[in-house]
């Protein structure tokens, strides 16, 4: 009696798929460290936290160690070559994605990063979570900076608290 090939067995190709998917995904960046959700936190009234404040020194001590344009090759442990957080700016541009990441709010505890090493306690997370709230808060990528109602940086950007004020009135939205 003639033995089939393996490739003729039921699980066969179900295997085959299953180790080719998952193969392919071995060199993406995000798939051992899938995204939560977005944590839901918003800029509290009376914020006081800020890039200089709170910022820098959490990304200095829990993600710079991947996630700097100084750090390169196996160094960043898998981080992306363009997920830099050396400065205000770069943080910004990646703030969803920090978020989904690291933060923490009403709607999810994300702690995916880092995945290794001292990692933030919740209220850490919870205080990320602000910041980039109210950063991001008026819509561009100024953010509110300082917690009293001013960007940083000299624009005059209004904080999450006082935005209702101006929302009607200004044509740069």
């Amino acid at each position: 009696m003639k033995t089939a090939p393996f490739r003729n067995h039921p699980g066969f190709w179900a295997f085959a798929f299953l180790a080719v998917t998952g193969a392919s995904s071995c060199g993406s960046d995000d798939d051992h460290h899938p995204e939560g959700g977005a944590s839901g936190a918003v800029c509290p009234a009376g914020n006081t936290l800020s890039y200089d404040s709170f910022g820098r020194d959490f990304m200095q001590k829990y993600c710079t160690r991947c996630h700097a344009s100084s750090v390169t090759g196996d160094l960043r442990n898998g981080a992306p070559a363009d997920h830099n957080f050396d400065t205000r700016a770069d943080i910004l541009a990646m703030a969803d994605h920090i978020d989904e990441h690291a933060a923490a709010g009403p709607d999810a505890v994300n702690t995916a990063m880092p995945p290794d090493g001292t990692a933030p306690t919740e209220e850490e997370r919870r205080k990320l979570g602000e910041w980039l709230a109210c950063e991001t808060s008026d819509g561009d990528a100024g953010g509110t900076g300082d917690g009293g109602g001013s960007r940083g940086d000299g624009s005059g950007g209004q904080a999450d608290g006082n935005r209702d004020a101006t929302e009607g009135g200004r044509g740069d939205r």
